[in-house]
């Protein structure tokens, strides 16, 4: 069936942000007087929020809540000040994006990253895309794959399950969308290997961002 509404992970799936993150986690790694991590190694740590990734840095003696909460204060610091440093969209994506919404296919963003952060980055690579919801991750909101974020995002776009596409790079993303009951595409241009996305159960493996465009046309 036809799409009328794309739901893009942001992390691994629109944006490169691996370098920013993996740099302001080492920072708070330092600051909190702990082993820091080489950055692509990143890619295996990020994926379930913020706090999820200060837990995995962690020597698994130090993952208290006292330490995560020491963390999260650095990294933020860190994160807010440098997050569009090394970041940068994946290629073909802003592409991608204008022409889905000259096709008259709404777009939205549902991230496990914080909400301020979701949408200062949205803002500052893709600021001319009429985004019908972007959604990060809120106090008091289960982070995915709790499908909550994507019944958010339907409650702001009205549409049909089976005209919804959730497009994401992780396993994370694919439990996401099938707890939402809503079609998935893994990319293969993310975080995470091809493997994991099979795993999951992706209904769709797209290795370019065009591919998004025929999947919404069948």
């Amino acid at each position: 069936m036809k799409k009328k509404l794309v739901i893009f992970d942001l992390d691994g799936t629109l944006l490169n942000t691996i370098a920013d993150l993996g740099n302001a986690t080492n920072h708070a790694l330092e600051q909190c007087g702990f082993p820091t991590h080489p950055v692509p190694a990143y890619t295996k740590f990020v994926g379930n929020g913020v706090r999820k990734l200060m837990e995995r840095v962690l020597p698994e003696s130090a993952r208290t809540p006292e330490q995560v909460e020491a963390m999260l204060v650095h990294f933020r610091e860190y994160y807010d000040a440098h997050l569009t440093c090394d970041t940068h969209p994946y290629n073909g994506i802003p592409e991608l994006l204008e022409q889905l919404t000259q096709r008259g296919i709404a777009v939205a963003v549902a991230s496990n990253k914080y909400q301020a952060a979701v949408e200062r980055l949205i803002n500052h690579y893709f600021p001319d895309i009429a985004w019908a919801a972007v959604e990060g991750q809120k106090e008091g909101v289960p982070v995915k794959p709790d499908p909550s974020i994507v019944f958010e995002i339907l409650g702001k776009c009205p549409t049909p399950k089976a005209e919804v596409l959730y497009v994401g790079d992780s396993g994370v993303d694919m439990e996401t969308a099938r707890r939402a009951c809503v079609d998935s595409a893994g990319v293969t241009w993310g975080f995470r290997p091809v493997a994991e996305l099979r795993e999951y159960r992706a209904d769709n493996i797209i290795e370019v961002p065009s591919a998004i465009l025929r999947l919404c046309a069948i």
